[in-house]
């Protein structure tokens, strides 16, 4: 007797007519034309299930203040910090919490169920650290939420940011951030990743930084962020997030830095939507797009995924809290146009940002918490391509959201009365 159970389905692997039943919360059975009664079943009718989505770079304490207290109109990254600047001393507890819960609410209707979010620390009174600290306990039923401690002005530039941070972490942060391209120097960058890496390893945590977030292909961050990987032993514990500099850097020295980052165990972020946005701004033609070398890290075997990073902030005026969306944009500016690397570019969305963050019973395997995502779609690359009504939601067993089927009433002599765009594909 299981609590629910669901047939028919399909899973990103590409088993058909499978069954998953789920007791007290966990995966209990997995296999085709599953019998056995249930509390509640529900009938998958050949959709995707999938594990739920992951974004694995957010800056919630932002999200949603798009206008205060003014929009950024040239789109420049450090137009962005300057106006995020302006706000943070106008931040109020109250209004912080109210933003981010608006967007967890979003974020769990369209099946995203595991966020890390940065949070500034620039900040004497850790306004952001304390509002984040009880939205995350107050989402933790529904989203697993981790915070890390991010020095927007710099480790070393920002007076204070030395103390603030470790403050931060004794409040209970989850990791330890940085942004060495933002220091004064190259040696004050290289300086801020040594001593952020020996925090982690000293305090037993994850290490996420902002990483050469540049068109300048001399910002090389990441080759010390590497080295500092290896000598700690963090192999696993750490990421590399943005790495835009690495569109333009030389391609005999990528030559060498790829290997070394694999044997290294770094992963790797990409934040597509933000930084097709951000990058190349100096440039007039051929204009940079800012994506890192994204498929070449896939080929080294370097763990990499996809990041939301911004949503109607002093960054980026759009987004949904779809990491389907997400997905669509980094395949495309990333030319991930096979069948393969469209379904890698699912994985970067879900089972790849699901290691970085280090998630506790991920998956869809017997034994894995019961957290899924039905889709209205066949496949990844279906998915993708339609961006995929979130039929249902399940959390730990239990349905908490649940959209509509998308269709479309027609009105065409001789043609059907109704349309499901997942139903329309290829003909033979």
């Amino acid at each position: 007797m299981f609590d629910l159970k669901l047939t028919n389905a399909t899973l990103p692997d590409g088993r058909t007519n499978m069954g998953i039943g789920i007791t007290n919360g966990r995966i209990a059975a997995l296999e085709p034309n599953l019998a056995g009664e249930a509390g509640q079943s529900i009938d998958a009718a050949g959709q995707l299930v999938s594990p739920p989505f992951v974004d694995c770079h957010f800056h919630m304490d932002a999200t949603l203040s798009l206008g205060l207290p003014r929009i950024n109109e040239s789109g420049l990254l450090l137009e962005g910090i300057r106006i995020w600047g302006e706000l943070k001393p106008l931040l109020t507890h109250d209004a912080v919490i109210a933003r981010a819960m608006a967007y967890c609410d979003l974020a769990a209707s369209q099946g995203l169920l595991a966020i890390r979010t940065h949070v500034d620390i620039c900040d004497e009174r850790l306004l952001g650290v304390e509002a984040l600290l009880e939205v995350k306990r107050r989402v933790a039923p529904y989203i697993d939420l981790q915070l890390v401690a991010f020095p927007q002005d710099g480790y070393y530039r920002y007076p204070g940011a030395v103390d603030l941070l470790n403050r931060a972490l004794d409040m209970g942060v989850d990791v330890v951030g940085g942004i060495p391209h933002f220091e004064r120097t190259m040696a004050d960058g290289a300086a801020s990743v040594r001593a952020l890496c020996e925090i982690g390893a000293e305090r037993g945590l994850l290490v996420d930084l902002h990483c050469d977030e540049t068109d300048d292909p001399l910002s090389r961050h990441i080759e010390t962020l590497t080295y500092e990987t290896q000598r700690l032993g963090l192999g696993g514990r750490v990421t590399g997030s943005h790495l835009t500099s690495m569109h333009s850097m030389d391609n005999y020295y990528v030559s060498k830095l790829l290997p070394m980052m694999a044997e290294a165990g770094i992963a790797a972020i990409a934040n597509p939507n933000i930084n097709i946005v951000i990058q190349g701004r100096h440039d007039t033609y051929p204009k940079r797009r800012g994506m890192n070398r994204f498929p070449e890290m896939l080929q080294y075997g370097i763990t990499c995924a996809f990041g939301q990073d911004c949503m109607m902030d002093p960054w980026y005026s759009l987004g949904q809290a779809d990491m389907l969306d997400v997905a669509n944009m980094g395949l495309h500016v990333a030319q991930m146009t096979s069948r393969d690397a469209m379904r890698q570019a699912f994985a970067a969305v879900t089972s790849g940002p699901a290691a970085i963050l280090n998630l506790d019973g991920y998956g869809l395997d017997v034994g894995c918490k019961a957290d899924m995502v039905l889709l209205q779609a066949a496949d990844p690359i279906e998915a993708i391509r339609l961006k995929a009504t979130r039929l249902k939601v399940i959390k730990a067993g239990k349905v908490i959201a649940e959209t509509a089927p998308r269709t479309a009433q027609l009105s065409l002599p001789g043609r059907p009365a109704v349309l499901d765009p997942s139903r329309v594909g290829p003909q033979a």
